[in-house]
């Protein structure tokens, strides 16, 4: 059964880093298509960035330069280390793996991703 859990959550004042992990259980989580996701109250799911086999992430235009994606692969654990963070950024944030796609495919859609975390909160003061 593939389960992800994130944590690392909080409250900061912008300007802040945080960093998010999402520890993936139940198969290989590097050898598939894992994303960041996040949602702002009254607002859809957007993608925060995504990472396939290849190992290079890609990003939403507003993180690029402050967000970075990794993955420990012994620890089957992807990472988003969040920097200079702004009040806009303030959401739940998920983790969203497919198990089924290496790569992952164009976009961010929500659709594409069987498996979700519960999700952790980020909260950026001003």
């Amino acid at each position: 059964q593939v389960q992800l859990v994130e944590s690392g959550g909080g409250s900061v004042q912008a300007g802040g880093s945080l960093r998010l992990s999402c520890e993936v259980s139940g198969y290989t989580a590097f050898s598939s298509c894992l994303a960041w996701f996040r949602q702002s109250l009254g607002k859809e799911r957007e993608g925060v960035g995504k990472v396939g086999i290849d190992g290079t992430p890609t990003y939403k235009d507003s993180v690029k330069g402050r967000f970075t994606i990794s993955r420990d692969n012994a620890k089957n654990t992807l990472y988003l280390q969040m920097n200079g963070l702004k009040p806009e950024d303030t959401a739940m944030y998920y983790c969203a793996a497919n198990d089924r796609a290496r790569y992952c495919a164009a976009g961010f859609w929500t659709a594409s991703y069987p498996y979700w975390g519960q999700g952790t909160q980020v909260t950026v003061s001003s």
